[in-house]
């Protein structure tokens, strides 16, 4: 490719963001940032701690401690927390609520925005959360906002969990989407944003490879 971009993908939990990040940067020869990942994994850091989230300098420290890194294997990726493969273990409905509450702490932030700053100032990345294109990288030449109706994006979140084992309840996962989706739009610090130059894909009714192709055709104009 001539040209090393920083491709932005923002959107709601559950609209298909970390495999079509997967996709396009294993498409592109680009490093793959899943940035909510990050929160993950920082949210199962703080629950194996016991943090109180009220604890600022606390959160702060234990931030400034963590060793957070991925992994690419072929087609397989992994989060890992120091020598950890975290990457199930942060995937759970559990985790998923908590996310959003350690996620919207001006510390946890604050020390993961200046991380995925350091990943993906070079460009050849593809970064993927809920406020790249807004926030960590409004510079940005491709801004990706992926959406879909909380339905599909909830039955898409019950299939993914019940492949890795976790027994879980159709309606109930619909449910934590919602949640998921009211908390994260409506917390003071950094909410879920669509940037202004976003070019929005709805995927409710489209499968992975018309999106991925999509995206591609996007993408190629910026080569």
């Amino acid at each position: 490719m001539s040209k090393n971009l920083i491709i932005a993908i923002d959107g709601p939990s559950g609209a298909g963001k970390s495999t079509l990040s997967r996709l396009l940067s294993g498409r592109l020869n680009y490093i793959n940032i899943d940035t909510g990942a990050m929160y993950r994994t920082v949210a199962l850091a703080v629950d194996r701690a016991g943090i109180d989230l009220a604890d600022r300098h606390a959160l702060d420290q234990l931030c400034q401690s963590l060793d957070i890194h991925f992994k690419r294997d072929g087609e397989t990726e992994t989060v890992w927390l120091g020598n950890e493969d975290v990457s199930t273990l942060i995937r759970t409905p559990e985790m998923s609520l908590l996310t959003s509450r350690v996620s919207a702490c001006h510390e946890v932030r604050a020390a993961m925005l200046i991380l995925q700053r350091q990943m993906g100032e070079d460009g050849g990345v593809v970064l993927e959360g809920r406020d790249i294109g807004s926030v960590v990288f409004p510079n940005a030449q491709v801004k990706f906002y992926l959406n879909a109706s909380a339905q599909a994006r909830g039955t898409r979140r019950y299939d993914e969990l019940r492949q890795n084992g976790v027994e879980v309840d159709l309606n109930q996962t619909i449910a934590e989407v919602i949640q998921r989706d009211v908390a994260d739009s409506s917390r003071e610090n950094a909410p879920l944003i669509q940037a202004d130059d976003a070019i929005v894909v709805d995927s409710t009714s489209m499968s992975i490879d018309q999106v991925l192709k999509f995206m591609l055709a996007k993408i190629e104009g910026h080569l």
